[in-house]
């Protein structure tokens, strides 16, 4: 038999609860965030949403589902330009790894990331894009008391971190760890991350990632549990 299953599946049927609820029907020990955990960490619409009720800093979005897309594309248009605005991007909600993922300036821009986004997703999520961001992120391990590691930085000459940036350029990303931040700046990552850890029930390990504003203002981006 088995001692314990340590999940690295990165993705679909890995990273969003279903294995895990494999593995606690069949009564085996895994490592890791629980079903709930997982679940919602790859649901972008819900991780937001319940970190905005627990009073973190998240981007401004507005989260659609396809069928509505499809039969009404030119009311979901207006309605997102509207909120959250543009420039915007437009990402499937329960997908990895930037698949997906599109910027939008204009209107026209805007459909075209929303059709993508449908491809492969019934859920879309469209969020407020913030110009040139930091990209910074961190480690988190533990189960109600988490330990926050020291935060690091992703820089990239990409357009935004997409697909091709993070594992088809021939400049590879450079970490930077730790990341160039204040002191002060530190501790906050440190403290919105255990906060977004716990708003979301999460145990093990996961990594939770942040943007930060030309303003040094950081808004909460995703969680990846296992084996984020």
């Amino acid at each position: 038999g088995l001692d314990v299953v340590f999940p690295i599946l990165h993705g679909t049927y890995g990273e969003d609860g279903t294995v895990q609820g494999l593995l606690e029907m069949a009564n085996v020990p895994y490592v890791g965030a629980g079903v709930t955990g997982s679940a919602v960490g790859m649901d972008k619409a819900l991780m937001k949403a319940l970190w905005r009720a627990a009073g973190l800093p998240v981007l401004p979005e507005r989260a659609l589902l396809r069928h509505r897309l499809e039969t009404e594309p030119e009311t979901v248009v207006a309605e997102c330009v509207r909120y959250p605005g543009l420039p915007c991007f437009v990402k499937p909600a329960n997908l990895g790894s930037s698949v997906g993922i599109r910027r939008a300036d204009t209107e026209e821009e805007l459909l075209a990331a929303l059709r993508h986004a449908a491809e492969f997703d019934r859920k879309i999520l469209v969020e407020q894009a913030v110009e040139l961001p930091r990209e910074l992120e961190v480690g988190v391990i533990g189960n109600d008391i988490p330990e926050v590691s020291v935060p690091g930085e992703i820089v990239h000459r990409g357009p935004f971190y997409d697909y091709q940036t993070k594992y088809l350029s021939a400049e590879n990303p450079e970490p930077r760890v730790p990341a160039p931040l204040t002191e002060a700046q530190d501790q906050e990552i440190r403290r919105l991350a255990a906060d977004a850890w716990k708003a979301l029930d999460l145990n093990g390990l996961a990594r939770v990632d942040f943007l930060m504003d030309a303003d040094g203002t950081l808004w909460l981006s995703e969680v990846n549990t296992m084996p984020g």
